[in-house]
C-alpha cells in the first residue's frame, strides 16, 4: 500500500524545484502514524505526482524526498546508484595522499536526508539519522560493500529521543580498528577513534579552515583555541609555527585527547596550555589576569547547556564575540565559526559587526568558508550549507 500525502498548493512549486525536506507544515493530512521507513509519495492538490521520498521522524521534519522520478523503484539497486555517484564525485579526494579522511556522502545534498558517510583511512563511518533511514541499512551497507574496498565499516545511530547518540557497539562489518587510527589532513595528523561514543576526534568539516589557520594566519603567534574538543585547530596552529597554543573545553576528556593530538604529530604537549574549564569562566580568569592573544579560535556548539548556563549561537554569539574581542591583540586575528543552520552567513556576520560595535573597535574581514568540497549541498536547502566561518583582524 502506498502512503500517499497531499502537499498544500503553496508548497507544490518548492518541491518540484527540489527542495528536499518533508515538513509537516508543507502538508494538508500531516499523518504522523505513518511508520519510520515506509515510502510516501507526494502529489499536489490535483492529484499530480510531485515526488517519493521515506518516512524518518527527526527534528528537522517528517522524512526526506529520494525521486522526482514516480518510476523509481526504492531498493538496493537505487541505493546503490545513489552511493556509486557520491564516490564518483569524491574521487580526487580518494587520489589525494594527503588527506585520508573526508566526506564520501553528505544527506540531502548527495540525494538521500538523514544519511552521512564518511571515510578515515580505509574505514567507513555511517551516520543514521533516523529511524527512517535505518530501516535501510541492509541495502546501503550492502550497496557500500558493493562499490569500494574497505578495512572495516563502522556507524552511529544518531536517531534517540533529541537526536542523540545511541550508545552502542559501533561496529559493523569487517575488521574492527586498532583505535586510534591516524589519518592524514594535508600532511597534518590526526587521531581519530570510530567507536567511542558520538564523536570520532576530528570534525571534517573544518578541513579548509584547519589549513588556512597552518598556512596563514598562525606564524609566530600565541593562540587560544577556545571550545577545542580534542585541540585539531591548535595542532594546525603549531604545523604553522604558532609561538604557543592554550586550548580551553569544559569536557574533562579534552586533555587527554588534546594531549594525544600533538604527540601523534611530534609536539611537545607540555609546552602548550591545554586547560580543562568553561570557556565563560576562562574568559573571566584572562580578564583578571590580563591575558591577550594574537589568535583567538571561536567554533562553539551550536547549542550547549552547563550547570551554570545555557548557550545558543543563535541568541548569544555577539556576547560571546565580544568576549573574544576584549582577549586579542591590535592587528590580532580571530576566527569565528558556527554550525548553527537556523541562520545564514548574512546574519552571522551582523552577529561579529555588532560585536565589535559594541565594544567600539574598529575591524576588517580577511576571509570567510562554508562547508568543502566533499560536503555537498542541495541548493534548494540551504540550511543543508550549515558551516560558516569568518577570519577577522581586530584593527588598531
Amino acid at each position: 500500500m502506498t502512503n500517499r500525502l497531499t502537499l498544500k498548493h503553496t508548497f507544490v512549486q518548492q518541491y518540484k524545484n527540489g527542495f528536499p525536506l518533508i515538513k509537516k507544515e508543507a502538508l494538508n493530512n500531516p499523518n504522523t502514524d505513518i511508520q519510520e521507513g515506509s515510502i510516501i509519495h507526494l502529489h499536489s492538490d490535483k492529484k499530480e505526482f510531485i515526488a517519493k521520498g521515506y518516512v524518518g521522524y527527526q527534528n528537522k521534519g517528517l522524512g526526506w524526498v529520494l525521486t522526482q522520478n514516480q518510476n523509481d523503484t526504492i531498493d538496493a539497486a537505487f541505493f546503490k546508484n545513489k552511493l556509486a555517484r557520491a564516490i564518483g564525485h569524491r574521487n580526487t579526494f580518494y587520489q589525494n595522499p594527503a588527506t585520508t579522511a573526508f566526506r564520501v556522502f553528505n544527506g540531502e545534498g548527495d540525494g538521500i536526508g538523514g544519511l552521512t558517510i564518511d571515510y578515515f583511512s580505509g574505514y567507513y563511518l555511517i551516520n543514521w539519522y533516523s529511524e527512517g533511514i535505518y530501516m535501510f541499512k541492509e541495502a546501503i551497507v550492502k550497496a557500500l560493500e558493493q562499490l569500494v574496498d574497505y578495512k572495516g565499516i563502522y556507524e552511529k545511530k544518531r536517531f534517540d529521543k533529541k537526536g542523540k547518540y545511541i550508545d552502542d557497539d559501533d561496529f559493523v562489518k569487517g575488521e574492527r580498528g586498532e583505535f586510534p587510527i591516524i589519518v592524514q589532513e594535508n600532511n597534518m595528523n590526526y587521531a581519530v577513534d570510530l567507536n567511542e561514543g558520538a564523536m570520532v576526534g576530528v570534525f571534517l568539516d573544518q578541513r579548509e579552515v584547519r589549513r588556512a589557520i597552518r598556512d596563514q594566519y598562525a606564524e609566530g603567534k600565541e593562540v587560544l583555541n577556545t571550545f577545542s574538543y580534542t585541540g585539531a585547530f591548535s595542532v594546525a596552529a603549531l604545523h604553522g609555527n604558532a609561538s604557543k597554543t592554550t586550548s580551553v573545553d569544559l569536557a574533562k576528556r579534552s586533555k587527554p585527547k588534546t594531549i594525544e593530538q600533538f604527540s601523534v604529530n611530534g609536539f611537545d604537549f607540555e609546552a602548550q596550555d591545554i586547560v580543562v574549564m568553561d570557556v565563560f569562566d576562562y574568559f573571566k580568569y584572562a580578564k583578571r589576569k590580563n591575558l591577550t592573544f594574537d589568535m583567538v579560535i571561536l567554533d562553539p556548539p551550536s547549542f550547549a547547556r552547563s550547570k551554570k548556563r545555557t548557550f545558543s549561537a543563535a541568541k548569544d554569539y555577539t556576547g560571546l564575540m565580544a568576549e573574544a574581542i576584549h582577549l586579542t591583540r591590535k592587528n590580532g586575528i580571530i576566527v569565528a565559526s558556527t554550525n548553527n543552520a537556523t541562520f545564514n552567513m548574512k546574519k552571522f556576520r551582523s552577529f561579529i559587526h555588532k560585536a565589535f560595535e559594541n565594544t567600539s573597535t574598529e575591524y576588517k574581514v580577511l576571509n570567510e568558508f562554508s562547508l568543502p568540497d566533499d560536503f555537498k549541498v542541495n541548493k534548494q536547502y540551504p540550511a543543508g550549507n550549515y558551516l560558516k566561518v569568518l577570519v577577522v583582524q581586530k584593527s588598531e
